[in-house]
């Protein structure tokens, strides 16, 4: 198997620079065999990318995007903590939250965005149990917020 950078490399995705936290916590925090990353909004460049709410003026294409670039940050975070994407044996959780406009029903397709990166990057490692969550607000008036769980080597 070729390593995790070799894949994004296939994939043609570059990480990003990983965000610095918004409030005070941790992006990233390991305990044993599991490493936990705090909340990613659509960050780049230290603002978020778009704002609103699912099923209003963001559609659900555009909300798996945003969350597609969740996962980007949170990765990008992940390889800053353990110094290498390889170290990821099992994606265990993903914790997605949508900003919903009154009505809007389709959080899953949305955090969809999230998980095929995961499943394109880690193949059966990928796979993981998941929550796909309605919320009124986000912070910064995000559309979506994701969390994750990785089990890691130690």
């Amino acid at each position: 198997m070729t390593g995790i950078a070799d894949r994004l490399q296939e994939l043609g995705i570059t990480l990003p620079a990983p965000p610095p936290p918004a409030g005070l916590y941790v992006p990233a925090l390991q305990s044993g065999d599991m490493l936990y990353i705090s909340g990613q909004v659509p960050l780049q460049d230290g603002k978020v990318i778009e704002t609103g709410k699912c099923g209003d003026n963001i559609t659900v294409e555009r909300g798996a995007e945003l969350a597609r670039h969740c996962t980007l940050n949170a990765l990008a975070i992940a390889r800053e903590h353990l110094g290498s994407l390889d170290r990821i044996e099992q994606v265990v959780r993903v914790g997605g939250y949508v900003a919903s406009a009154p009505g809007f029903g389709q959080q899953p397709q949305v955090i969809n965005g999230a998980s095929k990166l995961l499943l394109d990057v880690f193949g059966d490692a990928g796979q993981h149990a998941r929550a796909a969550v309605g919320v009124a607000e986000l912070p910064l008036n995000a559309p979506v917020e994701l969390e994750f769980i990785f089990r890691v080597t130690q």
